[in-house]
């Protein structure tokens, strides 16, 4: 493993009680952080640790790539498609269609509408799939459906309320893949701009889903598509789709790639990092922030200081900022997932819960280690994964 870097002296704008690492903003409050001696949290040390493996934006990484999208074309010879890519209207999966292009690939475009996308999100899909002239297949979910999984888990007061929209997504791909044929998925996802999310802050899988939703759901689950432990299991280790993240091998900038396609395919910009869905623009601005302490904006400011392009002391000032969010949004959130007033006010004081609270698959997936980690290898689950569902939690210790 290659030496981490030296950790560069702390900002002096950066004024704080808190612990905070050296390197970039993760503070204390982050679920299972730890700082080595030089203040250095261990997050940081995750990423140095996939750079190296990767190879990420290296010579190893290009050529690795480069010897996957061969493997992508020889896998699709004969077929109309020979790789499937998620697409939400956002920066990172409208460049990933235009490096598919770019790089000789056939992809077909696949979108799960949980019918709250914002009207800059349909528009920026539609406009970059007829600047290159790719399919779309969208499933669009039953929205009386879709609003009752997301009220089951404001009224099971845990933080993943857009879970169910995550993982239909991959569901939905997986589907679209096996229909055509396709044995490559490839996710617009970068360790390098966005980190990975610590197991604390973002937890889901079918069983949660299912869970929540018979405890507090109204609506049969008819429409839904669930992915279950099986489904994922068939999937990855039977039908071997591969889910490929080329932004993990190759040099990625988030802030290039958006001023390319703003000027390539008049892609407009939703005024922040996953804002682009009603239902994901609340999560982030309202409803993690104000119940759950629980700022996922560090996550990009983070990774922004780890690749130099801002100071420590701009990226917490911006953190510490309060949320961008549109203007009604929590009224219309309220009204049409049918909370009165003070329901959701009720909602918003109860005591957090979390995902340990829950049946999950959690413990199936610690068990089933070794299996996960020569999935992972072979590319047929993510790494980010196998490193985070995998292990037991510090708090999962501290239980048993």
């Amino acid at each position: 493993m290659a030496p981490a870097p030296p950790a560069p002296p702390r900002d002096s704008a950066l004024q704080t009680n808190l612990k905070v690492c050296s390197r970039c903003i993760y503070d204390e409050r982050v679920p299972a952080i730890a700082f080595d001696q030089d203040g250095v949290c261990n997050y940081c040390h995750q990423v140095d640790d996939l750079v190296e493996q990767f190879g990420t934006g290296q010579e190893k990484g290009r050529r690795k790539f480069e010897e996957t999208i061969e493997a992508i074309k020889r896998a699709g010879h004969g077929k109309k498609y020979d790789c499937v890519i998620g697409v939400s209207g956002g920066a990172d999966s409208s460049y990933m269609l235009h490096l598919a292009r770019e790089y000789g690939l056939r992809p077909l475009a696949v979108h799960y509408d949980n019918t709250w996308n914002g009207s800059i999100a349909t528009l920026n899909i539609h406009r970059v799939l007829k600047g290159l002239d790719i399919d779309l297949y969208t499933w669009v979910g039953n929205n009386k459906e879709v609003d009752d999984i997301f009220r089951s888990f404001m009224l099971a007061g845990v933080p993943e309320i857009e879970a169910s929209t995550d993982l239909a997504l991959a569901e939905v791909m997986y589907r679209a893949a096996h229909s055509h044929g396709i044995k490559y998925i490839l996710e617009g996802h970068s360790f390098v701009t966005e980190g990975i999310s610590p197991l604390g802050k973002n937890y889901f899988d079918g069983q949660y889903i299912r869970s929540i939703h018979r405890r507090f759901g109204s609506r049969p689950m008819k429409t839904y598509p669930l992915m279950t432990f099986s489904r994922f299991v068939y999937w990855s280790a039977f039908a071997r789709i591969k889910k490929i993240r080329p932004f993990w091998y190759l040099d990625y900038s988030k802030e290039d790639a958006r001023a390319f396609l703003e000027c390539e395919y008049g892609l407009q910009y939703y005024g922040g990092h996953h804002l682009e869905n009603r239902m994901t623009a609340f999560f982030h601005s309202v409803y993690a922030p104000t119940k759950f302490d629980m700022d996922f904006r560090n996550n990009t400011l983070s990774a922004l200081v780890r690749n130099g392009k801002m100071s420590r002391g701009e990226a917490w000032e911006r953190y510490n900022e309060p949320p961008h969010m549109e203007d009604e949004l929590v009224s219309y959130v309220r009204k049409r997932l049918g909370f009165t007033q003070g329901e959701y006010d009720a909602i918003m004081a109860a005591p957090p819960r979390n995902w340990r609270d829950y049946p999950t698959y959690k413990k199936r997936f610690e068990r089933l280690r070794p299996v996960f980690f020569a999935l992972a290898k072979a590319e047929l689950v993510p790494m980010s994964f196998y490193l985070k569902y995998c292990f037991p939690t510090p708090a999962d210790a501290e239980r048993t």
